[in-house]
């Protein structure tokens, strides 16, 4: 049986940010495929904020997860 062990200091948030930075790197405006950027996360207290600029064109794509 194994273990999945996860590194000390990252959060699930953490590694939902860093599955968006990850997998989904292409605009859905334009195309441009952003191998360089992330996902920056923000959390209002009742929910968490993700979003990505993309470096192209600009557009500005969001994914927000309700924490109630």
């Amino acid at each position: 049986m194994s273990i999945r062990r996860t590194p000390r200091g990252t959060t699930a948030l953490d590694r939902l940010r860093e599955r968006y930075t990850d997998v989904e790197r292409v605009c859905s405006e334009c195309g441009h495929v952003d191998t360089d950027g992330g996902w920056s996360a923000k959390t209002t207290g009742s929910a968490v904020l993700y979003r990505h600029v993309c470096p192209s064109c600009g557009a500005i794509e969001t994914r927000t997860l309700s924490l109630k």
